[in-house]
């Protein structure tokens, strides 16, 4: 059975990735390329624009053609009112994978999971989210051994929001687990002994770092790091790829990369 995709954010860096590793699977079919009414690049084809063959398919800012089974929001917070309102005009399941959104764009896309699907999650990466599986393991073992935490994450220069929200979602994870309820960002200047019931977060942003997490749990003694890298983009792409395979003729619901990994 062919999935029929549809990709908001089409002409950046991760949407031209989705058409380029998407009309290249055989399950999957790119039927809509959307992005702002303002391009510079609508209407010009999206194959081309994704470095890849001509798919016979122009950028618009609009959906006009065939309707898709599930859209791939990989774009930017501003987007997404209209991005869901599209989805639940149309009743289009929505892989939600752009960062940064307000806690009232995720009340509204929570909201929307009543009549549509929809998946979510801080990281399309495969191996993040087995990572974050891992982590909640780890912080789990580790509650009552004094254990410190402290989260490391790399990005590009280009990044927008620190720290990533994929290292707020481990750090969600492990408080959960390890009863913490204090966060650092960063640490400058005399701020004495360390607490043992925080979480740290420290933000590095350089080059072209596609993405980098590393936790670490530090005893005396003895310390665990769990860390997972990116090495390009594809990941990202790949993993939102799986979702939209996944999510396609769901019932209306909540899902995260965990129910298209079977964690």
């Amino acid at each position: 059975m062919t999935t029929k995709v549809g990709i908001f954010g089409a002409a950046g860096r991760m949407g031209r990735r989705l058409i380029a590793l998407g009309s290249q699977d055989e399950q999957l079919r790119i039927v809509a390329a959307l992005d702002a009414a303002n391009h510079p690049e609508l209407g010009r084809d999206a194959g081309t624009l994704a470095g890849v063959a001509p798919l016979h398919l122009p950028l618009s800012a609009t959906l006009d053609g065939e309707r898709p089974d599930v859209l791939i929001d990989f774009s930017t917070p501003a987007a997404t009112d209209a991005v869901i309102a599209l989805c639940r005009e149309h009743g289009i399941p929505l892989v939600y994978a752009t960062t940064g959104a307000t806690a009232e764009q995720m009340a509204t896309l929570r909201d929307a999971a009543s009549v549509i699907p929809v998946l979510w999650s801080p990281s399309m990466s495969t191996t993040v989210n087995l990572a974050m599986k891992l982590a909640a393991e780890a912080a789990r073992s580790l509650k009552d051994h004094d254990a410190d935490v402290e989260i490391i994450e790399r990005h590009h220069r280009y990044k927008a929001d620190a720290p990533s929200g994929t290292a707020l979602k481990f750090g969600q994870l492990i408080a959960q687990e390890m009863g913490i309820d204090q966060f650092r960002h960063g640490r400058e200047g005399k701020v004495g002994a360390r607490p043992h019931n925080e979480i740290g977060y420290h933000a590095v942003r350089t080059g072209d770092n596609p993405g980098e997490h590393t936790i670490v749990f530090g005893l005396l003694g003895e310390t665990l790091e769990i860390t997972v890298r990116a090495s390009n983009r594809d990941c990202y792409a790949l993993g939102a790829l799986a979702a939209a395979k996944f999510l396609a003729g769901q019932k209306p619901g909540f899902y995260s990369m965990n129910d298209v990994l079977h964690l």
